[in-house]
């Protein structure tokens, strides 16, 4: 018969080492205060996923945006058509640095949140944890939109496969209240080769088909039920967007119209006229005139 003491040690060492591999193993996320923010941030802490409250949310809101009306126009009637219930499709906004497309995921987050919208910021490197993610909020009634900002994948990489996998061909189906919104500057996330050109085929009657291997990179975006595409602005464009970014800052009209030109030399000195080089001016020069 084995002594007492001896079981007692026995079980008191496999306690310590069921409590070490635990420490080491991966967790789920657990549940955060649902009520601190309508938005929340994804992170690995150690071995565990944390979802973080944003404690200051941008607070741009869909008329502060100009010059992208029709994009404007596609994702809110998306958004509204998710927050409502309704059919809603995964969306991929793509296009020039700088033109609006992670702003305007922001807007209507504020537009939008009233109504139970919220959003969880995750980054390419967490994309893995994307089923996890999913279980902890199925069950609740907000609706969740699971921002991806500026993604790109690089050949490899596990998130490639595990947002493949959740957009559309896993065989468990994403929850209802749940939708990807991702932005890129690249329209098929993937990087793009030339030689790769070398693997279309023709057929006799002059059709064109690609090969495997540009099937494979086009397979992602296209599990993204709407593109958005987002072009640069020309000066035009770009001087409406430096206006109204100089009016959210308290400048006045015949400031801003006085600083029409030094916004072009600004624009031609960064190489470029994005709606972010048009708030960075406004910014500076908002700035200026408050020490004058």
């Amino acid at each position: 018969m084995i002594p007492t003491s001896s079981v007692e040690a026995l079980l008191a060492r496999a306690e310590s080492l069921l409590a070490r591999l635990e420490s080491v193993l991966p967790h789920p996320p657990a549940a955060p205060d649902w009520a601190a923010s309508p938005a929340f941030r994804y992170r690995r802490r150690g071995n565990a996923g944390v979802l973080e409250p944003v404690r200051h949310v941008a607070t741009i809101r869909l008329a502060d945006l100009k010059e992208i009306d029709g994009q404007k126009e596609r994702l809110v009637r998306n958004t509204e058509q998710f927050v409502a219930g309704r059919g809603a499709n995964n969306v991929l906004l793509t296009g020039a640095r700088g033109t609006g497309k992670s702003s305007l995921i922001k807007s209507c987050l504020n537009e939008y949140a009233p109504r139970g919208l919220r959003l969880i910021e995750v980054d390419k490197a967490d994309l893995v944890d994307l089923p996890d993610i999913v279980d902890l909020v199925a069950d609740r009634p907000e609706r969740f939109v699971v921002f991806c900002d500026d993604l790109s994948f690089d050949e490899g990489e596990p998130g490639y496969k595990a947002l493949k996998s959740m957009l559309d061909g896993s065989v468990a189906q994403t929850a209802d209240n749940v939708l990807i919104y991702a932005t890129s500057n690249r329209r098929h996330l993937l990087p793009e080769y030339m030689c790769e050109n070398l693997s279309y085929t023709h057929t006799d009657d002059g059709e064109v088909h690609p090969g495997e291997v540009v099937e494979e990179k086009i397979s992602l975006s296209e599990r993204f039920g709407l593109w958005i595409s987002f072009y640069p602005f020309s000066q035009g464009e770009y001087l409406a967007i430096v206006a109204q970014w100089l009016r959210a800052f308290g400048v006045g009209e015949d400031a801003i119209a006085a600083a029409r030109q030094e916004s072009l030399v600004w624009a031609l000195e960064r190489g470029s006229r994005s709606g972010r080089v048009a708030q960075q001016f406004a910014r500076d020069y908002a700035g200026r005139l408050a020490d004058v």
